[in-house]
């Protein structure tokens, strides 16, 4: 069968508003794909202004309630969800995998690493926790508290529909906000899903709601009076736009953008353990990932025998459908293939090597799917688009430098910050460049550093616009406001009444 977007056999993902499935009556839908199939297997619905609305106005009305609510019932809810998403993850697993197309050993890996959050958000009576200064003058106290934003907005990417999604909405509910949800159109189910569990964890109407839809969806929460935060991970690009259109309209936002994610290799690490963490660091889940590693920076003269260990594995990769059992599955649609691919052109063209061509893939699973294979570059230039530009691909480049220090300065003068690792077995090395180098998370001898879920999130430069990293303390932060209380009581043994400005005496 041909690539196709038949409406005719195929059913439409709707919203979930106000603690039940809506469907759309706007009209307008997009095409969703199995990616290891290449055919439409479902449309989704693009929100109508009054859907927009509808969603905005279920959050804001269910807010006081929620916000009202116990911390300890808050609590029990999330524990509740956490057992049913533990019961329940094979399911959503499968889910993922049918819309994106990554295999399920990672549908249910992002799904352990998005349940992390959830059992942080399981602490929130700690978390929310204020300060309190005793006797800060003559019977004076003063103290802080926190309490919840009101109705905040997530807008999420393709490439983890369950885990971005959980990055963020546990803190916020459990904070006491109230949630609007836009995920990507390219995989919406997982949003549904998570609603539906959350529903049956016992969360209200209405905290929780999914809107699903296209730019006009995200332009809606972006410019509500009634959305007091925006919470978004994907491009650069958008990241930028969604910064700059939200706090425009007063809204705290945390956007976190691409990456050009680098693994400085010295000359005294292990390459055996730095090959195997190049083939899962840069071809897990198609390398659809922000965290992934996309430059080798080989500090020769390692290069050649690195190269040699990497390809050696990358030929050991099955290729293909996800629910095969296979080591990586397709990208998410034909077009981002396609672009991703273009990219082996212009390294060829820039003078680079293609010592792994991933355009000729031969994939365990229908010849409709959108296979690229992994890709290996070498000698790739500084000054190609294949090195400057997110791919968001199975493509790893090898850049060769002379020392540490070039390298160092390599990665430092690249437009991102977002991940980075090093591979050595010197710690004094190691501890040099996480001083030094100016990206926000940092991996030694760990390919992937994506913080547990008690740090938080994100990068530095072009990888985050705004103050606060998703989760831990950063998420904490975002998702409440501080008041700070001055009182006092005044002891039985006071004789009169003073209206004068408190002094500190």
């Amino acid at each position: 069968m041909t690539i196709a977007e038949d409406t005719t056999t195929t059913t439409t993902v709707g919203h979930w508003i106000d603690g039940q499935r809506v469907e759309s009556t706007s009209g307008n839908t997009a095409p969703v794909f199995d990616p290891a199939l290449g055919v439409a297997t479902k449309q989704v619905a693009l929100a109508n202004e009054e859907e927009i609305q509808a969603a905005i106005a279920s959050a804001k009305a269910a807010f006081p309630a929620w916000a009202d609510l116990s911390l300890a019932k808050r609590q029990a809810i999330l524990f509740s969800f956490r057992e049913i998403l533990n019961r329940d993850k094979a399911e959503l697993a499968e889910i993922i995998t049918s819309e994106h197309g990554k295999v399920l050993d990672d549908a249910l890996g992002e799904i352990a690493r998005g349940q992390e959050v959830v059992e942080l958000a399981t602490n929130i009576p700690s978390l929310m926790k204020g300060e309190f200064s005793d006797q800060v003058s003559t019977g004076i106290d003063v103290y802080s508290i926190r309490q919840p934003l009101g109705v905040v907005g997530i807008i999420s990417p393709f490439n983890f529909p369950a885990m971005v999604p959980l990055w963020f909405l546990p803190i916020a509910i459990a904070a006491g906000n109230t949630v609007v949800l836009k995920p990507s159109e390219k995989d919406p189910s997982a949003a549904i899903w998570l609603a539906s569990k959350f529903t049956e964890a016992g969360l209200p109407d209405g905290v929780f709601n999914v809107l699903n839809g296209d730019k006009a969806s995200v332009d809606g929460l972006l410019t509500s009076p009634d959305v007091e935060s925006i919470s978004f991970v994907g491009s650069t690009p958008i990241a930028q736009y969604v910064y700059e259109t939200g706090t425009k309209h007063g809204k705290r936002v945390q956007a976190l953008g691409g990456a050009k994610n680098h693994m400085l290799v010295l000359p005294d690490a292990d390459l055996d353990l730095v090959a195997d963490n190049a083939i899962n660091a840069g071809f897990g889940s198609a390398g659809e990932r922000c965290m992934a590693i996309s430059v080798v920076v080989a500090v020769e003269p390692v290069a050649d025998e690195l190269i040699e260990k990497i390809t050696d594995r990358a030929a050991t990769l099955r290729i293909g459908d996800g629910r095969r059992g296979c080591d990586m599955g397709p990208l998410v649609t034909k077009q981002h293939r396609d672009k991703v691919a273009s990219y082996i052109e212009v390294a060829e063209q820039d003078g680079a090597v293609v010592v792994v061509d991933g355009r000729t893939v031969r994939p365990d699973g229908d010849e409709n799917g959108f296979w690229l294979g992994p890709t290996l570059i070498d000698k790739v230039p500084t000054t190609s688009r294949v090195y400057t530009e997110e791919i968001f691909g199975p493509v790893l480049s090898i850049v060769r430098v002379a020392s540490y220090e070039e390298g160092l300065a390599l990665i430092n003068s690249g437009a991102f910050g977002n991940g980075t690792a090093i591979f050595t077995n010197d710690g004094g090395a190691a501890r040099r460049f996480q001083r030094d180098v100016q990206v926000g998370m940092i991996g030694i001898n760990v390919p992937i550093p994506v913080p547990v879920a008690y740090y938080s999130f994100g990068g530095w430069k072009n990888s985050l616009f705004g103050d606060h990293k998703a989760y831990g303390a950063d998420g904490v932060s975002f998702f409440t406001r501080q008041k700070a209380i001055t009182s006092r009581w005044l002891d039985p043994s006071h004789g009169g009444i003073n209206l004068g400005f408190p002094s500190n005496s």
